[in-house]
């Protein structure tokens, strides 16, 4: 089975062996290798059972947990996110909506190590900022620290390049990844509340919730950001939070699409 998501309208041979698979766990639907509303309730039935968010989407970790039958306890729950929505004071389909659109599906790569993106840019002016030579670093490791974004290496490989800044200044490396699920900036750890960068990262390895309670203090900590959520804006939301270039990835329409979805599946047929 691909490691993507499988979602509504996916058909296909990957389709049927989620449908094999929900049928094993005692949840019955036609294996006709159609994701239609049947096998996405199905889904949603499974995702209920073993307590993790409830979207309709077959993703890494409900496959797992059809699978073996278990889940990893680090995984975000549906109560993580019905919390969340009530601190925020916004709908559980706002919040939901982005939890898709924001993350990849899991704060976790399959080696168990949070994910992470190491951004050399924000490594370099924090090296500067701490008083490291960050010029003469950026010429020495091009690919850790620069003036321009980029030098990204993805998924596991991302960890090298984090492990190789902490020999550099282990504080400033936590500072310039964003980490987990909702992408948070090592370097905001001081305004969300934690001891130290040390502390904020050791939040990030430990659950999902972790990362949720980051994200879920980063939006009380910005009032423009918040009212914008609570709007449902969510053009404004997606610019203060991915920057003037989300329009390239249509994080706007993505979020809206998303945010739909989950408020009709919330409205009693």
């Amino acid at each position: 089975m691909k490691t993507t998501t499988l979602t509504h309208g996916d058909t296909g041979l990957d389709v049927v062996e989620l449908q094999e698979l929900l049928n094993r766990a005692g949840i019955p639907v036609a294996t006709d290798g159609w994701f239609g509303e049947r096998t996405a309730e199905a889904v949603r039935q499974a995702q209920r059972r073993f307590g993790l968010v409830v979207d309709g989407l077959a993703g890494r970790k409900t496959l797992t947990a059809l699978r073996t039958g278990i889940d990893d306890p680090r995984h975000l729950r549906e109560a993580d996110l019905i919390a969340a929505a009530e601190r925020l004071g916004v709908s559980l389909a706002s919040i939901k909506a982005v939890n898709q659109v924001e993350s990849n599906g899991t704060g976790f790569l399959p080696d168990g190590r949070p994910v992470l993106l190491l951004e050399r840019h924000v490594l370099y002016r924090q090296l500067k900022a701490a008083g490291h030579d960050a010029d003469a670093l950026a010429l020495r490791y091009p690919q850790l620290v620069g003036t321009q974004r980029g030098g990204y290496a993805g998924g596991t490989t991302e960890w090298h390049r984090y492990q190789n800044a902490r020999h550099i200044d282990a504080a400033c490396a936590i500072e310039a990844c964003s980490w987990g699920l909702f992408q948070i900036m090592g370097f905001h750890w001081q305004g969300l509340g934690y001891a130290s960068a040390q502390a904020f990262a050791d939040a990030m390895m430990t659950s999902e919730a972790q990362q949720l309670a980051a994200f879920v203090g980063f939006i009380e900590a910005e009032p423009a950001l918040h009212k914008a959520l609570k709007a449902k804006k969510w053009a404004e939301f997606a610019r203060l939070y991915n920057g003037p270039s989300y329009r390239d990835n249509d994080y706007d329409v993505k979020l809206a699409r998303a945010f739909e979805r989950f408020d009709t599946a919330a409205v009693p047929a």
